[in-house]
């Protein structure tokens, strides 16, 4: 048991963003398939409730108490938070389980959200994404400074040959 409650303290400290869904009614089977289904640097484990409790004792994870009811499957997510949420969304299509296995709750950086919040978080842009729109943001600069600079001179030639 102490082993599990540090190799989820472990998991806690490497995570950005952990929810939870209800465990019960998952075969292996599917587990397994979901498990496969999620991006690299997510961990999903079923931990009992009196060890996640001991787990998440005095990190920013302890509002997750309030979470621990019945049997749960946790997602402990490092980086990729969207494409977590939107593989686990798309697992619960293919097997039926959207109205069985929704989101219960998830915490972020102690602060704990519903299932309407994980999912709103989970469609909010990746870093990458945000990397992207900003590098092109920084790129689109120096051609509107150029248009810009450009623009009178063009304008004042016009006018001279007009006149």
């Amino acid at each position: 048991k102490t082993e599990k409650v540090a190799q989820v303290k472990g998991l806690l400290d490497s995570s950005q963003m952990i929810f939870t869904v209800p465990a019960s009614s998952v075969s292996v089977k599917e587990s397994q398939i979901l498990r496969r289904s999620m991006p690299e640097g997510t961990t999903i484990s079923v931990v009992k409730n009196t060890l996640m409790t001991k787990a998440v004792e005095g990190t920013d994870y302890e509002v997750a108490t309030s979470l621990l009811k019945g049997a749960n499957m946790w997602f402990f997510i490092e980086e990729d938070i969207g494409a977590t949420i939107k593989a686990f969304n798309q697992f619960t299509k293919e097997t039926g389980k959207m109205e069985t296995h929704e989101i219960s709750g998830g915490i972020i950086e102690g602060v704990e959200y519903d299932a309407k919040g994980c999912i709103a978080i989970g469609k909010l842009p990746s870093k990458k994404e945000l990397y992207g729109q900003i590098a092109g943001a920084i790129q689109a600069v120096p051609t509107k400074v150029a248009r810009v600079i450009k623009a009178p001179n063009s304008k004042l030639a016009r006018a001279i040959k007009l006149a």
